[in-house]
């Protein structure tokens, strides 16, 4: 008995050096090109090269306003997407677990008694008789060997299964934070073209009075009373437009933070945020390995190439011991004596002839990974697109602000003349009119790509997979 215990312990100890029949794991190359794009729409995107990445700013460091601030950190304690990401991390994790604790055995304390009636012909005397045994047992059960390696390739994917969903809960989080930080200047944007249009109503409704009084008196046509009044119907109607979209922008904002902000948190006008912290998309696309959605599906590659070890195990003898020691006896009393001791020692091997679908299992699992590859070389390439398309903004977008500011006050010129000469009734109003339109939209587009400018920042934090905490 006692060189058998010998063997148990000598097995326990040699274990955890076995090996798995996994291959060995490569990197697929990177089907995107190494460098980032070039050309006109990029020129501007080198003048950031002195700006720290984006995986080295936490988001803290990355979102300056601190109402901003604020109004994250709620989201992060509140927001249930987030919460629900988080939950099926700790259960991968405890799904882990249970993989990486099936290579130990299970000891269990076993209790049973035993009463029976035994028949005269199977009886040693001849009689029939009554039998009664009470016994206690500590012992392992049904403890396969992990020789081939099979449970520890389930382990290993387990593991990378893991790691996988931690990379989802991370990129679940940026996606947060910038789809908040987005809505706040959404928000604010709207509540800037509010003021515009309600500033421009106002103006508009003077003008028409001003109108009306000259055509009271006989000094100007209906038609110019009429295209006064409906420069006033699309001012109100816009009001109550801008008015909707910012009640509305508010209502995502409440949903992405999971409860309601206070007033004092949120901006009047883009003007009223800072912007966030330039960063530089590096000189490689190497950059893009970072990323969570990348990294979750390299893990996800991984835990494919493991589960092709199981597979291959399953063609191998798995070796298994059942053994217990213990004590046993006819009568209660007598359970813990002297010589009541039982021990027993099973070994079992199963050697696999034919099974045909072990073969198929095994052809599912290299198809397994086919699948995995070309997902993690599509989440590359995906996140490749995205970063240039945001660099082709930044490439861009400071030429547009600057075009439109030009516009704006070219528009704003022509105005302030196209009025000056109806007054003096060298111009008719559809002159006045004309400006006035122009005006109006050039306005409100310098607002949009003052929000596009902020926003390509927090677009471009994102695709380049923001910081870790």
């Amino acid at each position: 008995m006692n060189r058998k215990w010998v063997l148990i312990l000598v097995i326990l100890v040699f274990l955890p050096a076995g090996c798995t029949m996994a291959p060995k794991y490569t990197r697929p190359e990177s089907p995107v090109p190494s460098a980032w794009p070039t050309g006109a729409a990029y020129s501007e995107t080198k003048s950031a090269a002195s700006a720290p990445a984006a995986s080295e700013l936490s988001w803290r460091e990355f979102i300056i306003d601190e109402r901003l601030q604020k109004i994250i950190e709620i989201a992060l304690h509140n927001n249930r997407d987030l919460r629900l990401a988080a939950l099926n991390v700790e259960r991968a994790k405890a799904l882990y677990g249970i993989g990486r604790v099936s290579l130990l055995p299970s000891f269990n304390a076993v209790g049973s008694w035993y009463k029976g009636l035994v028949p005269a012909d199977l009886s040693s005397t001849e009689s029939a008789m009554i039998t009664e045994q009470y016994d206690v047992n500590l012992g392992i059960s049904s403890w396969e060997i992990d020789f081939f390696g099979r449970i520890r390739s389930l382990k290993d994917r387990a593991l990378e299964e893991y790691l996988a969903t931690d990379q989802a809960r991370r990129s679940a989080q940026i996606l947060l934070v910038s789809s908040i930080a987005q809505a706040y200047l959404t928000l604010a944007a709207d509540r800037e073209a509010f003021q515009l249009v309600s500033k421009t109503l106002e103006a508009q409704e003077a003008t028409y009075k001003m109108i009306r009084k000259r055509y009271d008196v006989g000094m100007i046509s209906e038609l110019d009373l009429r295209l006064a009044q409906s420069q006033v119907d699309i001012a109100r109607r816009d009001v109550a437009r801008y008015t909707q979209l910012a009640a509305q922008d508010e209502n995502v904002l409440n949903l992405l933070v999971g409860s309601p902000i206070p007033p004092a948190l949120l901006s009047a006008d883009l003007g009223g945020v800072i912007p966030p912290q330039e960063i530089s998309p590096g000189l490689s696309s190497e950059l893009l390995l970072r990323r969570p959605d990348v990294l979750a599906a390299e893990h996800q590659l991984k835990a494919s190439n493991a589960n092709i070890g199981a597979a291959r195990a399953a063609f191998f003898p798995r070796i298994s011991l059942t053994t217990a020691i213990g004590t046993a006896s006819a009568d209660l009393s007598g359970l813990f004596k002297s010589g009541s001791g039982v021990w027993s020692f099973a070994p079992q091997i199963v050697m696999p002839i034919f099974d045909a679908r072990t073969w198929f299992a095994y052809d599912v699992t290299k198809i397994d990974k086919e699948i995995s590859v070309a997902q993690y070389e599509k989440a590359i390439q995906t996140s490749f697109r995205e970063v240039a398309d945001a660099l082709a903004v930044r490439g861009t977008v400071n030429q547009q602000i600057a075009a439109q500011q030009s516009l704006v006050e070219a528009v704003a010129e022509t105005y302030r003349l196209s009025n000056a000469r109806y007054t003096k009734g060298i111009d008719s109003y559809l002159a006045v009119l004309d400006a006035q339109r122009s005006l109006y939209g050039a306005e409100q587009g310098l607002i949009m790509l003052r929000l596009a400018r902020i926003n390509n920042l927090i677009t471009l934090y994102k695709t380049l997979g923001g910081g870790d905490k």
